[in-house]
This record gives structure tokens, sequence and C-alpha cells, in this order.
């Protein structure tokens, strides 16, 4: 591909969910987990989130969505008591607001978004959110490192719908063929990103979504330096 832009999803790809602080909540709820039990837990709940929830093209920003989604979390660390789960449940919609739990930055994101911007390619993200993602990359030291930023609460328009991904293409003046879409969800990331064109990257740390009719990773880094790779090819 003649490569011209690298356009990022933010929760799961830049960002990640505060893992630490999410331990530490179901700790206080008398429940035994580590970050990084928490974070293998969230690698499984993505795929089953999206397998029951999103195929369906269901909004990721919904409140049952979300709570699906915590639930099938919990599920992952042995949590069934409904009573456990309200509790988390009403733990996360105080907590942080109105970022929420995707507040720290992934370790590879600097060094991915430094990558495109030394080979001369742009960089965006495109996120289903609620207007928040521009000040929190400010906030992160991220927003220095991309060309700009495609928040869904600010455009009206959430993926997978194609629009958003126009939207972005427009902006960085750029061709579908000339793009790609690193992201998290299948149903939401990787189709959203063909609806437009553009050629998408499935995230995929824990070897959880088996066998995909389009490229993956491990990391945000390990996307990028493939793609870069590549490029020209």
């Amino acid at each position: 591909m003649s490569l011209r832009a690298i356009f990022f999803d933010a929760g799961n790809t830049l960002l990640r969910m505060n893992y630490a602080d999410i331990a530490d909540a179901l700790g206080r709820l008398g429940v035994t987990a580590t970050a990084a039990d928490v974070q293998r837990a969230e690698w499984t709940a993505r795929v089953r989130l999206d397998t029951a929830v999103l195929v369906n093209a269901r909004s990721t920003e919904s409140r049952d969505t979300h709570l699906r989604y915590l639930r099938y979390i919990l599920e992952g660390l042995g949590v069934t008591d409904e009573r456990t789960i309200e509790a988390v449940d009403g733990w996360r919609r105080a907590y942080n607001l109105p970022v929420g739990l995707w507040n720290t930055a992934d370790p590879d994101a600097a060094p991915a978004l430094e990558a495109v911007r030394a080979a001369g390619i742009r960089s965006a993200v495109i996120s289903n959110s609620n207007g928040t993602i521009r000040s929190l990359m400010e906030r992160l030291g991220l927003i220095d490192k991309l060309d700009f930023v495609i928040d869904s609460g600010e455009e009206g328009v959430e993926k997978p719908d194609p629009r958003i991904f126009e939207i972005a293409l427009a902006r960085a003046g750029t061709k579908p063929e000339q793009t790609a879409y690193i992201g998290d969800l299948y149903s939401i990331d990787v189709r959203g990103a063909r609806g437009a064109g553009i050629r998408p990257v499935l995230l995929d740390p824990g070897r959880c979504w088996g066998p995909r009719d389009c490229d993956t990773a491990v990391s945000v880094l390990d996307a990028v330096r493939s793609l870069l790779l590549r490029r020209g090819a």
C-alpha cells in the first residue's frame, strides 16, 4: 500500500483502562484481583461484547453496552454476584467524570505515534466518545504527536458508520487506499474502516480473537511497524 495516513482508535489502542483502579475498587468489595488480572479479563470481554452486542451495530456508547462490557470483564474474573456487579457499576459511573476508565496512555502509544511522524505520515484519532478525547490526549501528552482528533460526540456520528472515517479522510487529505486504521473491535473498527475503503488492523494483545479476515497485531506499536514495513508494497 502507498501509505499516507494512519488513523487510530483511542480506547484499548492509544489509551488503556485504569486496571489498577478497577482492581482496587474490586478489593474494597472483597474481590481479589490484580491489575494484570483485570487486563486479561478485558481482552476476552471485548471479544464477547463484539460477538453478542456490537455485531448487531449497537452503539458502543449506550448505557446497556457499557454495563454488558463491565459484566463480561467481571465474569472473566469470576464475579457473578449481582449485588457486586451493581456495586462495581455504580463505582464506574461515578469514576473520573466525564472521562471515565480510559484515562491512562498505553505504554506503546507515544512510540507508535512518534514512528508515524518520523515516517512523514499523517496520524489522527477516530474515537466513539463523549467529546472528551481531545482534552484527554492533551493531558496525557499525546495531542502534539497527532495531526487531529475526530470524536463521535462532536461529529454526531459513530463508528462503524463510514461517514466518521470519511470525515477523517477529508481532513487528512488522503484517499482510502492510502490510509490504515488501527482499533480493538472487529465489528466497530474493522468493519467501519472497511466500509470507508480503509485498511484495518485489529489489535489482539491476548490472542483472543481467533482467525480473522484482516491484519492483526499484539500492540499498537507492532501494528505501526508492520504497516510502515509494507509501505509502498
